[in-house]
């Protein structure tokens, strides 16, 4: 395995790193980037001219990580040249598809094989919802492919986000990789290092993800409750407090952050589902350990197969990119302590993060967290 990174900034390619792509083996081109970025400068067609065996997948951010960096309207490369792994691409468009739970069934049916040993997910962040799309994998999947992932972005608008699989990219797309032998080797975590506060209440009344009810109260008004001084400032302070979710009959629990509120019917809309009947806790940011949950899913991601891996993929939440801020970089760079120089980090900045929460789970989706999926070939 063969792990080469390029850089566009300014309208060209620069800081070519990692190995020499020599085009023998089995090509994968992942590009994240700025949407305007990625729409304008036509990258697509750039790329198939340089790779043209290659499989190309593109999506929209809300930031690019490349290497320990955190960049805006850039797009960053990850070539990977297989030498003993097979890839295979699938997309679809929502917009032809019953809904995202049948997006995720037909996505997943085309891959499915006895040779099958990973599944990557890109997906349209906003047209696409990631629950849906992630239960509907898994009614297929039933936790025995590791499947890892995640919503593009749009930055902090929140308008639209494109998607691109041999294609220009374009609204409402979404991408399965399927990775077939037993020579690939995968590693992932994902975390997010927030604290929770408050007792747990119940949700009593929602429709998917939108949050009606909690503990038979307007969940609305029991949020502003909670926020105090914040709630002037909603929706936009709700990235700094999202719900801690655990659904009834299990001890698992997701991070759930608010997209947009509705004063008129009172309720709050979610990222992600937020199930009738579930369980939930306030949670607030820790600057310092947000920063810490991230070398913690490095370190988590490391240990899981003896060799270092040649690449690590990091799909981290845009809520942590704004309320981090300037301190952006620190998480970045705390991922990269671990893995050292021999691993090359790409990434970006999503609208959900798709990741199990362990070994040999079923995958879920995720807000908040710094999602990491490591990559590298044994041959025997």
């Amino acid at each position: 395995m063969k792990v080469a990174q390029k850089l566009y900034c300014g309208g060209v390619f620069t800081c070519l790193a990692g190995d020499e792509i020599t085009g023998n083996g089995n090509l994968l081109i992942l590009g994240f980037g700025g949407k305007d970025v990625l729409l304008e400068q036509d990258i697509y067609s750039t790329l198939r001219n340089s790779y043209p065996e290659a499989n190309i997948v593109l999506c929209s951010t809300s930031g690019e990580i490349y290497d320990d960096t955190v960049l805006d309207d850039t797009v960053t490369i990850v070539i990977i040249e297989f030498e003993d792994t097979s890839v295979k691409t699938v997309s679809l468009n929502i917009k032809d598809e019953l809904n995202s739970f049948e997006a995720g069934k037909n996505l997943f049916d085309k891959l499915n094989d006895p040779e099958l040993s990973y599944v990557m997910v890109i997906s349209d962040g906003g047209l696409v919802n990631g629950s849906e799309l992630v239960r509907g994998i898994e009614q297929v999947n039933k936790g025995n492919i590791p499947v890892t992932g995640g919503l593009a972005g749009d930055g902090d608008k929140f308008n639209y986000t494109v998607v691109g699989c041999n294609e220009k990219p374009k609204k409402g797309n979404i991408v399965a990789v399927g990775f077939y032998g037993k020579s690939l080797k995968i590693g992932h975590a994902s975390l997010g290092g927030w604290e929770i506060f408050g007792p747990e209440k119940k949700v009593t009344r929602s429709v998917s993800n939108r949050l009606y009810e909690i503990d038979n109260k307007s969940a609305l008004e029991l949020y502003k409750q909670y926020l105090g001084k914040y709630a002037d400032e909603l929706p936009g302070s709700a990235l700094l407090f999202p719900l801690y979710v655990r659904p009834e009959g299990t001890e698992n629990a997701v991070v759930r952050t608010i997209l947009s509120i509705d004063n008129d019917e009172q309720s709050m809309v979610f990222a992600g589902d937020i199930p009738e009947g579930s369980y939930i806790r306030f949670m607030k940011a820790n600057f310092d350990k947000l920063i810490d949950a991230a070398t913690n899913a490095a370190s988590k991601a490391l240990i899981q197969f003896p060799a270092k891996p040649k690449l690590a993929l990091l799909i981290s939440c845009v809520g942590r990119k704004l309320i981090l801020g300037k301190r952006i970089d620190e998480e970045i760079e705390a991922v990269k302590e671990i893995f050292g120089e021999g691993t090359l980090l790409s990434g970006f900045y999503s609208y959900g993060e798709i990741s199990p929460l362990k070994t040999n789970a079923k995958c879920e989706l995720h807000n908040q967290t710094m999602t990491i999926t490591t990559f590298n070939e044994e041959i025997t």
